[in-house]
Formats: C-alpha cells, sequence, structure tokens
C-alpha cells in the first residue's frame, strides 16, 4: 500500500475518535445535570428530616439521663441502707459478735468516704455528720473492749509455768535449796554447761491465749485507723507493764539498793546473788522476748506505737533487775564476792546479745546502755576485788596457830580460791580483755604466779612464830607441798608450767633436809664417836670412859623421848611426805644407833642396872618413829 492510502486511512479514524468523544461529552453533560438535581432533593429531604433528628436525640439523652439518675440514687439508696445496717450492729455493741461490729465499723468509713467525695448531694452534710458521730461511739466502744479483752486475758505467769519454759538443765532441783560455792554440784551453769546450753531450747510462754491474738490485732488497728494511737498506747503499757512486773515479782526478783545488800549475812546475800542470775536469764529469754513477740503480733502495722510500747511495758522490771546487780557491783569489795561477780558478769555476757536484739530500737536504748553498763562494772568490780585478794594474801595477818606445824587455814583457802578461779578460765580471759588487749593466758599465768608467791611471802612470815626452828621448817615444807601438789593436780599446771613446780619441789626438799639438820643434829652427835679401837682392860673404849658412855645412853634417851614427845604431836598430813621424812630420818639415826650400841654396848651390858641405859632396841627407835608426825595429843602418847 502506498503513502497516500495510508495517510487516508489514519484521517478516517481521527474523525471517528473525535465523534466519540464529542458523544462521550454529551452523555457526561447529561448526568451531571441528573446528578445536581438528585444532589437538590437529597437536601431537601435532609432539611425536612433535621426536626424528626433532633427530637430523637433529645429522646435517647434523656433516656441516658435518667438512667444515670437512678443509677446513682440505687447507689445512694444503697449507702444509706449499708449505713442503717452499720448503725444497727453498732448500737447492739462489740460483745455480741465483734467480728461484724469490725466489719460495721469498716462499711461506716467507706460510707464517710462516698458521702465525703459527693458533696453536691443534699443531705451529704447531715449524713456525714451522723456517720462521723456514730463512728466516734463506735470506736470508744472498741477501746473498752480493747481494755476489757486484754485486761481479762493477760495474767502474771507463774514461776512454775515458767521453769517448765527452761531447757532441763537449768530447773530448779526439787529441794529448791539455794547454790553454794565450794560444791561441785553448784558451780555456774554457764561455766560448767557452756557447751549445752549453746543449743539449749527455750519455750516461750503463752502470755495470751492464741485465738484472742487476731481480735486484739483487728482492734488495734482499728483503733490507729482511727486517729487513737495515743489511747491504745495507753491501754497496751499500762496493762502488759502491770501484769509483767506481777510476773516478775513473783519469780522472786526484789529491788534491793546498796545498803540493804551491805547489812546481809553472806550466805542470804549469796543466795540471792544466784537467784538473781536465775532470774536475769528467765527474764531476757523468756518473759521479755514473750512480750517482744506479743507486742510484735498485737500492734503490727502500727509501726509508729510497736517499739515505744515494748519498751514502756518493760522499762520497770529491767530497772529493778539491773538494780540488783549495780548494788552487788557497789557494794564492799570481799575476796568471796569474786566468783559471784564472775557469775553475774557470766549471764550479762551471755545475755549481750539478746539485750541487743530485744532492746535494739531507738525507744530502748537507755534499757541496752544500761544493761552494758552493768556488764562493765560488775567487769571492773571483779578485777579490783582480784587485785584486793592478792594484796590481801600478802598482808593477811590472822593469828591462828597452827601449833602441829600442818597446812595452815589460809594456804587450803587461797589454793581452793586459785582452784575456783580455774573453773571461770574463759570469764577470766574474756574479763582481762575488757581492760587490756593482751594475751589472756599470759595475764591469767602471771596473776596466779604473784598470788602464789605472796601466799608464800605470808608463810614465810607465819613460820617465823615457832619458836622451835625444827617446826618452822616442817610448816614450810608441809605448806609448799601442799601447794607443789595442789597444782599438779589443777590447770593451774599448764599455765604456771614444769619449771615452777619442779623449784618449788626443790624447795620442799630443801625444807626437809633444814628440818633433819636443826631436828636431829645434836642427838646425832651423841652417837658420834673419834677414833677407833676396842674395849681396854681399864673398862674403856677407845680411850672413852664407862661413866662417859653411860652420859651418852642417858642423854640419848632423854633428847629422843624429848624429840619423840613433841614430833608425835607434829602433823605431816600428806603419807606419802610423812613415810618419806621418817624414813629419811631412820636411815640417819638408826644405824648410827646401832653401830653405837654394838660398840659400847658390851660396857653398860656388863655392869650393873644395864637397861637404866640402854632403854630401846633399834627395834624400838623404829617403832617410836612410826609415831612421829601423827598430831598425837600428849595423853594419847600416855595411851
Amino acid at each position: 500500500m502506498g503513502v497516500p492510502q495510508t495517510m487516508e486511512a489514519l484521517r478516517e479514524r481521527a474523525d471517528f475518535i473525535k465523534e466519540s468523544l464529542q458523544k462521550s461529552q454529551i452523555i457526561t453533560d447529561n448526568m451531571a445535570a441528573i446528578l445536581g438535581s438528585f444532589d437538590h432533593r437529597l437536601s431537601a429531604l435532609e432539611t425536612a428530616m433535621r426536626p424528626t433528628q433532633i427530637r430523637t436525640h433529645s429522646i435517647r439523652r434523656a433516656h441516658e439521663n435518667i438512667d444515670k439518675t437512678l443509677k446513682a440514687a440505687e447507689v445512694i439508696l444503697s449507702q444509706f441502707d449499708l449505713t442503717r445496717k452499720a448503725e444497727a450492729k453498732i448500737l447492739r455493741g462489740p460483745h455480741e459478735d465483734l467480728e461484724s461490729y469490725l466489719e460495721a465499723i469498716d462499711q461506716l468509713r467507706s460510707n464517710v468516704k462516698f458521702f465525703s467525695s459527693n458533696k453536691s448531694f443534699k443531705s451529704s452534710d447531715g449524713v456525714l455528720n451522723h456517720a462521723n458521730q456514730l463512728l466516734a461511739k463506735a470506736i470508744s466502744k472498741l477501746e473498752e473492749e480493747f481494755r476489757q479483752l486484754l485486761t481479762n486475758y493477760s495474767k502474771p505467769v507463774e514461776p512454775d509455768r515458767l521453769f517448765e519454759c527452761l531447757p532441763n538443765s537449768l530447773r530448779p532441783s526439787s529441794s529448791g535449796s539455794p547454790r553454794k560455792h565450794g560444791d561441785d554440784t553448784s558451780k555456774s551453769p554457764t561455766e560448767h554447761q557452756g557447751k549445752s546450753l549453746e543449743n539449749a531450747i527455750y519455750t516461750l510462754p503463752t502470755l495470751v491465749p492464741p485465738r484472742i491474738m487476731p481480735l486484739l490485732h483487728d482492734l488495734a488497728q482499728q483503733m490507729a485507723q482511727a486517729g487513737h494511737q495515743q489511747q491504745l498506747f495507753r491501754i497496751y503499757r499500762d496493762t502488759r507493764a502491770s501484769v509483767l512486773e506481777q510476773s516478775v515479782r513473783k519469780l522472786g526478783v526484789e529491788r534491793l539498793s546498796k545498803d540493804d545488800v551491805q547489812k546481809m549475812q553472806w550466805e542470804v546475800l549469796e543466795a540471792k546473788i544466784g537467784n538473781w542470775i536465775h532470774y536475769m536469764r528467765i527474764a531476757v529469754k523468756l518473759l521479755f522476748a514473750g512480750e517482744k513477740k506479743l507486742c510484735d503480733q498485737i500492734l503490727d502495722g502500727v509501726d509508729s506505737l510497736r517499739d515505744q510500747c515494748f519498751a514502756e511495758v518493760t522499762v520497770n522490771s529491767v530497772s529493778v533487775l539491773l538494780s540488783f546487780g549495780e548494788s552487788i557491783a557497789k557494794s564492799k569489795r570481799s575476796p568471796e564476792k569474786l566468783f559471784v561477780l564472775l557469775d553475774m558478769y557470766e549471764i550479762m555476757r551471755e545475755l549481750h546479745s539478746e539485750i541487743e536484739l530485744l532492746f535494739g530500737s531507738k525507744a530502748c536504748i537507755e534499757m541496752r546502755d544500761s544493761a552494758l553498763s552493768l556488764t562493765k562494772r560488775l567487769a571492773q568490780t571483779a578485777q579490783e576485788t582480784f587485785c584486793d585478794f592478792e594484796e590481801a594474801v600478802e598482808k593477811d595477818a590472822t593469828k591462828t596457830a597452827v601449833l602441829d606445824g600442818t597446812v595452815h587455814p589460809l594456804t587450803s583457802y587461797v589454793i581452793n580460791y586459785v582452784k575456783f578461779l580455774f573453773d571461770y578460765q574463759s570469764t577470766l580471759k574474756q574479763l582481762f580483755q575488757e581492760f587490756e588487749a593482751s594475751d589472756p593466758d599470759a595475764q591469767l599465768a602471771s596473776v596466779t604466779t604473784r598470788i602464789m608467791q605472796a601466799l608464800q611471802n605470808n608463810l614465810d612470815g607465819k613460820s617465823k612464830q615457832y619458836r622451835d626452828p625444827a617446826l618452822t621448817q616442817l610448816f614450810l615444807m608441809n605448806n609448799i607441798h601442799y601447794i607443789v601438789r595442789s597444782v599438779r593436780r589443777s590447770e593451774a599446771k599448764d599455765l604456771l608450767g614444769d619449771d615452777w613446780v619442779q623449784i618449788h619441789r626443790r624447795i620442799v626438799q630443801q625444807h626437809a633436809n633444814q628440818y633433819k639438820r636443826v631436828s636431829w643434829a645434836k642427838i646425832l652427835q651423841c652417837l658420834s664417836v673419834q677414833g677407833g679401837g676396842g674395849v681396854g682392860g681399864d673398862g674403856s673404849a677407845s680411850g672413852i670412859s664407862r661413866a662417859a658412855v653411860k652420859d651418852r645412853f642417858k642423854t640419848f634417851n632423854v633428847q629422843f623421848e624429848e624429840l619423840h614427845q613433841r614430833q608425835s604431836q607434829w602433823t605431816v598430813p600428806d603419807s606419802e611426805l610423812r613415810e618419806s621424812l621418817r624414813l629419811a630420818v631412820a636411815e640417819v639415826l638408826l644405824p648410827a644407833y646401832r653401830s653405837f650400841l654394838k660398840r659400847f654396848g658390851p660396857m653398860i651390858e656388863n655392869g650393873k642396872n644395864p637397861q637404866k641405859y640402854i632403854r630401846y632396841s633399834p627395834e624400838d627407835l623404829d617403832h617410836m618413829m612410826n609415831e612421829f608426825f601423827e598430831g598425837k595429843t600428849w595423853n594419847e602418847q600416855k595411851r
């Protein structure tokens, strides 16, 4: 196909498209006209419907407002109904049904809150006034109910019940007799049962029946919520403090002044101190711990009162207990008080952690400080008493005469005292560290050594009272031997050491040797003869005449009889030492006598009345030697 044909075809298509567009524009214009007409009619319809729509909306709004009003009225009416029901319960009082009464108070509080937030309600003020008055009456009745419940169910705890709460090892014996020092069965339980007491179980006494506890707690909560904290505090404090003080009194605790303590006989005071130690443990571990638990449970949630209540409830009872300890610590010091002071110090140390725990709040700080102050004062007084004892031993000037040279009462007293001290080793070491941060073992060793030296110094002075130098030596031998033997058998040996023991054993031997020299040197001189030889024709032996031999025998007899008479009254209480001393004398005396008798006896035996001069055989002397140091009286010897 040529170009002219192609151009013709394109022209025809262009004309067709143009014609089609013209038709489309006409259709569009017609549609626009129709739609415009429809919009006009809709506007007219909307205008016609608007009044109906407005009326329908108003009706719907009115219905909604009516529903809201009805619902509000229903809520208000229900609040009135609840208030009326709560009022009825409150007017009946709490005795009939306490739980229901407490629920009524909660409901009343809720109603007050509701009307307080709906002040626009016409009768809100009147309802609020009535509800608040009713609430005030209800809380007043609650206070009385709380007081009555707490009073009725708070009873003093009888001592027997408290003893049952103790571990078996700490319960009083059936005899109830007071403990005394010097009896092994009566020593401080903290020292002798320390290990077992660490894990001992204490059962807190029931101070208020468990079934009453929830009611008391709820009542306390209601009073606190009503702003009656002070009324709650006073009721709780007055009731529980009085009951606790009665429990402590029933136990046997009494307030004693320093003057009261000073006037008491020692046996009475010692028994009271022993009881006080027992009371302190019972009070802290049972009564005060029980009060703390009770206070925490009843006043749970009332934190502002809880600590203050516990402090006020216990303050008087704590004061009575601690005042006795203070009176003892401040009273005149004496050696026998050291052990009870250590017992008291022990119990305060034992209870220290529990006192810190129970009285750890700010409200209890004075009681906590008082307990700590007493502990330190007891430690100080014990230490001063310790120093007094050392000085008293050195300067003891008692005129008690030990006529037979036996162990002096001062020696046995001091040794027993030291033995008791070692029963308190751990306590003493703790006490030393209160004042000086050094090795407590070294301190105890030093103190013990000084006491022993003070005793020996005093014994040296007392030994000079004897006119017979032999008895002086026997006295010192007996006493030093007693000290050494006692140390070897006690824990003091570990502290003083083997060297100390060996040195003092040598001192005992030195006094024994001195006794032999002083007592027997003169009589042995009678049996000694210078030179040698036999009996001559003139009746002499080695130049000694028969008359001189007779005189020697007579002198020996007199001296031996005097020694026997005197020294049979002397005493060596230790059997082993007594036998060794007799043997030592016999080993010197008997061989010398046998020798003298063998050598010069024939001179006498061949003369007149030989028995007048040769009164004793060696066997007689040996027998009589066995009567030495037995402490026999003169009458006993004659028999």
